[in-house]
């Protein structure tokens, strides 16, 4: 092909060279040889020059061009990922030529089944040139399975070596066949990344198989209809556990969008569980479920794909005028949902507790923002753990006097907003619960403050996005004769902005959080002992 242009010969001798040195592998099992080894071990020197060669070419390739187009680039970064994981190969079948030197009855390894998982890695190998040349996912599939096939080998032989063991078989002859084993089952996983590689090439995706099988089985394609380019695309920004991607299904004027989310199944299956009570509450307010199955620990699912954008994307790029009438859809949809959902019990805050299970990430960001105990000009400063003892004790006698149904997650990225259609949709709701409205508040209210966007026009947008939904809750908590909201927002931002710091790499702006939400706490915790009604929240806070 043109695109692998001054690689693909060199990319299909090495192929060829490491199907050799496998090949060679198992006639030294079957037959050990000293001189076979020998050329074995001086062969690995070559396949080494030749992955550089090849290496260097695909980054020539890339940086040296003038052709930037994707396809192209994800071409050739896909065949340096599969030589790499070709070299690997090689470097283990070096590998278990050593340990057969250390076998003291070779015949010992015939007592297992060594043939089955050489000719499967052979077989997966045979199909590596063509699979990369034609982008063909048919063919990376069967290289993903070798490596499922290397697993179920391995554990067989590990079962039965475990067992001779046991039994007192040769211990020496029976660890060095387990590693040859396991040398066999790393090959399966170099060909794993190799059969991924080849539908990243495909697809302009990077899926795992696991990934590409379960967005091939929701959209039930069955196996002989793989997806084909342009049909998935990654949606990125987000900090969960999920791939999250968009499905274009159809062509021309029946053409229509879906969300693929594919990742653990109790995360997955309480999404679903949480959008089923939102259409309830509110139809159209969660994007409806299309599909969605299980496969063990993992799930995925098809949701509606909502039109609009994104809160952060408006209040970033929009006019004022836009902003505004954002704020406005997102205060009023709240406003409906907190009043239909509300009941009138009292709810603990939690805060605190939300804080000291996110610490350990912030410090192992930001080391330099642990703090212990201080003496400032003959004045003793309690140090953090002080503080969150302090700040604990005292959130525990603060109660919410009702529950409403809480987003969970209520970051602007988690919000949509369609202008045209004039209305708010919810969205990644695995976090939804009942708890206390001040709690989404804070997040909200956070989600501003901490994107690092310091032009005077982003910024006064945030602050007008944060100003017009703290109107907003406040105005909420006077209707409904809340008179400790104030109080509880503040432990609730303390928590928000403190934690935010572990998304944000620039030391000194993680700084410049983390210390509001200690100030935050210190302003709480001394509180203590007196009317919780007579705390006020400090807006300047949000002010950067």
């Amino acid at each position: 092909m043109r695109i692998l242009e001054g690689i693909e010969e060199n990319f299909r001798f090495m192929v060829l060279e490491v199907s050799k040195q496998v090949a060679s592998t198992l006639n030294v099992v079957e037959r050990p040889d000293q001189e076979c080894i020998k050329r074995i071990e001086s062969r690995d020197d070559y396949i080494d020059n030749l992955k550089s060669v090849i290496e260097n070419a695909c980054w020539g390739r890339i940086h040296g061009s003038t052709d930037r187009n994707k396809r192209t680039l994800d071409l050739v970064r896909a065949a340096n990922i599969i030589n790499i994981n070709l070299e690997r190969i090689a470097d283990y079948a070096v590998n278990i030529v050593s340990q057969m030197q250390y076998l003291t009855e070779p015949a010992f390894i015939k007592r297992y089944d060594y043939r089955a998982p050489f000719v499967d890695v052979d077989k997966a190998l045979g199909l590596v040139f063509q699979a990369l040349t034609r982008q063909d996912v048919k063919l990376a599939l069967r290289i993903c399975r070798a490596e499922f096939a290397l697993d179920d080998h391995f554990k067989k032989a590990f079962d039965a070596i475990l067992g001779d063991l046991r039994q007192g078989e040769s211990p020496e002859n029976a660890i060095s066949c387990f590693n040859i084993f396991r040398y066999l089952e790393r090959m399966g996983d170099a060909l794993l990344n190799i059969g991924e590689a080849v539908i990243f090439a495909a697809l302009g995706e990077k899926l795992k198989i696991h990934q590409y099988q379960a967005l091939q089985d929701t959209l039930e394609l069955g196996e002989e209809t793989p997806i084909t380019p342009g049909d998935f695309h990654s949606i990125w920004g987000t900090r969960s556990g999920c791939r999250i991607g968009r499905v274009q299904e159809g062509h021309g004027a029946r053409s229509k969008g879906v969300l693929f989310k594919e990742g653990n199944a109790d995360k997955l299956a309480k999404e679903k569980e949480n959008i089923e009570r939102w259409q309830r509450l509110s139809p159209g307010l969660a994007p409806s479920i299309q599909a969605f199955q299980t496969d063990g620990d993992s799930a995925s699912m098809l949701l509606e794909y909502l039109g609009g954008c994104n809160v952060q994307e408006v209040v970033l790029t929009a006019d004022r005028e836009i902003v505004e009438n954002a704020c406005f859809l997102v205060t009023q949809t709240v406003g409906g949902l907190w009043e239909q959902t509300l009941v009138r019990r009292p709810v603990a805050a939690d805060a605190m507790a939300q804080l000291r299970a996110r610490l350990d990430d912030v410090f192992g960001l930001h080391p330099h923002l642990a703090f212990g105990p201080m003496d400032i000009g003959g004045q003793a400063v309690a140090g953090l753990d002080a503080l969150l003892g302090a700040a604990q004790a005292a959130e525990k006698t603060l109660a919410a006097p009702f529950a409403v149904l809480l987003h969970g997650d209520f970051n602007l990225n988690n919000i949509v907003y369609d202008h045209t259609a004039q209305r708010i949709h919810y969205i990644d709701l695995h976090r939804s619960r009942e708890g206390d409205y001040a709690q989404d508040t804070a997040v909200f209210l956070a989600s501003n403050f901490r994107l690092p966007f310091f032009d005077r026009k982003s910024r006064g947008q945030l602050e007008l996005a944060m100003r017009r939904f703290l109107e907003f809750a406040r105005g909420f908590a006077a209707e409904q004769g809340d008179e400790t909201f104030e109080a509880r927002l503040t432990f609730a931002v303390a928590r928000a902005l403190a934690t935010s710091a572990r998304f944000e790499m620039k030391a000194s702006f993680a700084r410049e959080l983390f210390q509001r939400g200690v100030y935050l706490l210190e302003r709480a915790a001394g509180h203590a002992g007196r009317p919780w009604e007579a705390l006020a929240f400090p807006d300047a806070v949000l002010t950067y």
